[in-house]
Order: C-alpha cells, then structure tokens, then sequence
C-alpha cells in the first residue's frame, strides 16, 4: 500500500515541483522564505487531504460544481505576479536581501490547494476504497512525501543552470504558470460554460 501511495501522489504531484521551484527561485535571498514556502506548500496539501478525506468519509465540503472555480486562485495570484514584474521591471534587485520577501505562506498555500482540485478527484475514491488503516497510510506517506516534494523544488531551484534560468525567466515563468494553471482549471472544470 505504501508503493501505491507513492505512485498515487507523484504521478497528481508532478507539476508542483515546478511550482516549487519558481517559488523557491522567487524567494532566493530573503531570509526565511524557503520556511515560508514548506509552510505554505504543507497548508495547502492539508487542505486538500481534509477535503478529500471528508468526501471519502461522506462529509463533502465543496460540491463538485465548485471546484472548477478554485482556478481562479492561482489566475488572481498569476495576474498579481504579473503586474508586480512588469511594475518592478526597471529595478536591479541588487542591495541588502529583504527579510520577509518572496511568496507568503497563505500565497503557496493558495496555489497548491487550488492547483489540487484534480487531486482531491482521484484521492477521493482511493481513499473511499482504503477503509480507515489504508487512509491513514496514504496520508501519512502523502504527508512525508510533500516534503520530498519541497526539498526537490528548492534542489532544482538552486543548481546552478536552472538558479540562473529561474533568475533570469522566473519573474516571467511564475506568473505565466500561475495564471495557465488557473486558466487549465477553469477550462477543464467547464467554469463559466467553458
């Protein structure tokens, strides 16, 4: 069951390293964002485990109707992202690093959760099939591994070529992953007749 819990998340996962990356990139020389990120990154993934556990247990939280229209985070943060890049464009980015720069850990929470929408879709009846020993083990795993998850997003943000890649293109890519992300979500989702 453990090699199933693996699989199961890494294969709904992948994307979120590349958004722990821009994230980890974004954050690089502010002092404590990396702390901020894990924070942020280990909320979201909770929030999309208690809603997937109470759907599998019965109690569901969000209609299904309602689950497209969590694209509109990561599309609000993305447009967000985007005007702060095009305002900040002439500015060198040299000086003293700025204590609490980089994404905030409601803002990475916000993304993983509403990025998690399909997650929430494939764990419900995994977890609905497990009984309560099998849902304890994936979270448990799931839990474990959204670490893995953060230490490789920051392991990619910080090799040299990507770290020069990301400083270069990451006030561009961030936003531009945000808000296709939010705009995948709404469109797969069919939010607004789409």
């Amino acid at each position: 069951m453990v090699g199933q819990a693996v699989g199961l998340f890494a294969v709904t996962n992948v994307d979120d390293i590349v958004i722990l990356a821009l994230f980890f990139a974004e954050g690089a020389g502010h002092r404590g964002s990396a702390r901020r990120i894990v924070l942020g990154q280990y909320l979201g993934f909770a929030a999309i485990l208690v809603v997937a556990v109470a759907a599998a247990v019965g109690a569901t939280f969000l209609p299904e109707s309602v689950i497209p229209y969590l694209g509109l985070l990561p599309l609000a943060l993305g447009l967000k992202a985007a005007w702060q890049a095009w305002r900040d464009r002439g500015d060198s980015g040299e000086g003293e690093p700025d204590r609490d720069g980089g994404p905030g850990p409601l803002e990475v929470a916000a993304v993983t959760f509403a990025n998690g929408g399909d997650n929430i879709g494939v764990y419900v009846p995994v977890l609905a099939t497990a009984g309560t020993g099998g849902m304890a083990v994936y979270t448990v795993v799931f839990l474990i591994l959204v670490a893995v998850w953060c230490f490789a997003g920051r392991f990619f943000a910080t090799r040299p070529v990507v770290a020069q890649a990301l400083a270069r293109w990451g006030h561009v890519l961030l936003p531009l992953v945000l808000i296709t992300i939010g705009l995948l979500i709404l469109v797969e989702g069919g939010a607004f007749g789409l």
